[in-house]
Parts: C-alpha cells; structure tokens; sequence
C-alpha cells in the first residue's frame, strides 16, 4: 500500500491535509517556505548568541552579564563624567558665584538655568510638576505667593534644608495645630466661614461674625490679624485666591480640624553646591522669583 492511501488528500488541491475538520472545512498540510524556517532558526541561533554574550538573564541580585561585559550604565557614567569634565570650570565658578548678580554674567546665567532645569525634571518635578505649577499639598512655584519667600537667599535656603523634615536640623519648621480637639463643631464652622469672608468667598455672615474673636484669639498669632500671614513662620495668607489645599468649605474644615503637615526633603546633600545655586536660578527665573 502506498503512503498517500494513508493520507486525506483535498479533492479540489489535491494536496494532503491534516486530518483536521472544522464544520466541513479541512486544513491543508502545506509546508512552510524554506527560506521563512531558515529565518526562523537563525532568530533562534542570534537569540542563544546574544544572551551568551550581553546581559540577559536576570538572577536574585542582578542579570548576567554576558561575555562582553557590556553596560549601558557603564555608558551613561561615562557619558555623565564627559559632560561633567566639559563644565568643570563653569560649574565652579556657579558654586562660588552670589546668585544676586547672576545677571551681570550672560554666559554663567544660561548655564545655571540649562542646569537648574535639568536638576529640577529630575529631582524636583515629580511633586511640583514639570511645569513647576505644583498640585494640590505641592506650591506652584510660577507665581508670587511664597510661604517663605521667593528671594534668591530663601530659595536657596529651602532648596538646601527642606521643610519639616527630620533629615536636617536647620530644615524650615512650622506646624499647625488641629482643632479637632479644641473647637466644637459650630466654632469650627465659624472659623471657615470666617476664613472665607477674609478670603473674599461666599460664606454665611452669621457664622463669620462669631468666628473673628476665635480665629484673632487662635489662629492670628500665626496668620496675622489680618490673615495675610507670615513668611518667618510659613503661614499662608488666607486673604487671596491661592490655595495649597484649597478653599472649598469642606477642605477648609479639614484643614481647621486635622491641619496639614506638608514635608520637603533637604538637598543640600544630595546635590552638589553648583546644583544647589542651579535650581535656585532656575526657580528664581520661572516668574515668581522676588
């Protein structure tokens, strides 16, 4: 018996199919092109090549790495160390240079802006945004309402200790307290309504009257008698339309009855004294700067 008895040959092709039906409709046997396997075979022998030979396969604490020893973190150290060789000498003269009359020097001004903008994507826009126009609990910087002011010496001062962290003892310090506590619940209405009277907001007169005497007697000793606030402390001014957390009513009575406790870290340590002074331009230039 020939071997195409054994086989289910197609009437129309006559080629031999698989065996396999699916309502009526077979599968023809055909064979792949030779030149499509050999393709193949060779993406499995470049496959095995390349995993013998660069780093591939990852372990507990690393990948292999291969019979080259190629690293593309190798290759990014070696391109940062050029860069940083190339502007060595730029770079010492933005650490020992007084930032006030950074302008008096064209050449040294666009290095520290190129620069600070660089530090800032990468160590400061992940809270502040990319556009430095912050969110809600992170300060726009683009504008001129600073908690602790917008000068080049405060922004450089914020910058190199941070606010309210444990990290660095002469990091920027204020807390506010809760009044969860303290207040009933109709003073702290008062209070909010008060805050948004002085704030130039809708708000109930009744409630704001009553709330004068309770936020003179607890709350201006930081925020001023006005509201305006305080730059010594970092009190924000509750007179304008800026908000950090914002001035709805309800995150207003959050914010009387729990405060809030927002923490920057330093990064006078972490980044050299020419990208300290970088930032701070960079900032300083972005519109807000005093």
């Amino acid at each position: 018996m020939s071997s195409n008895e054994n086989k289910d040959i197609d009437e129309v092709t006559g080629t031999d199919t698989t065996g396999h039906s699916w309502d009526g409709i077979k599968e023809l046997n055909n064979p792949l092109p030779r030149w499509w396997l050999w393709c193949f075979y060779m993406t499995i022998v470049w496959a095995i090549a390349y995993t013998v030979a660069y780093p591939a396969w990852p372990m507990v604490s690393k990948a292999t790495t291969g019979l080259l020893g190629y690293s593309t973190r190798a290759e990014v150290a070696q391109d940062i160390a050029r860069f940083e060789e190339a502007n060595a000498e730029i770079s010492v003269q933005l650490a020992s240079a007084d930032l006030n009359v950074l302008n008096e020097n064209p050449e040294l001004l666009r290095y520290a802006n190129s620069a600070g903008a660089a530090v800032f994507r990468n160590n400061c826009s992940q809270c502040h945004g990319s556009g430095a126009a912050g969110a809600v609990g992170y300060p726009n910087l683009l504008d001129d309402d600073w908690l602790w002011g917008g000068d080049f010496e405060n922004i450089e001062y914020t910058v190199r200790h941070g606010i309210r962290n444990e990290e660095d003892w002469d990091a920027r310090w204020s807390e506010m307290t809760a009044y969860d506590d303290i207040f009933s619940n109709e003073e702290v209405d008062q209070v909010v309504q008060y805050v948004r009277l002085i704030s130039n907001q809708e708000h109930d007169a009744t409630l704001a009257a009553a709330g004068e005497g309770l936020f003179l007697d607890n709350c201006a000793a930081c925020h001023g008698e006005n509201g305006m606030g305080s730059r010594d402390l970092g009190a924000p001014n509750l007179t304008d339309a800026i908000w950090l957390y914002g001035g709805s009513v309800e995150t207003l009575e959050e914010t009387v009855r729990y405060a809030r406790f927002g923490v920057m870290p330093p990064w006078g340590e972490r980044l050299s004294e020419a990208e300290v002074k970088a930032v701070t331009a960079y900032v300083h230039q972005l519109g807000g700067g005093e």
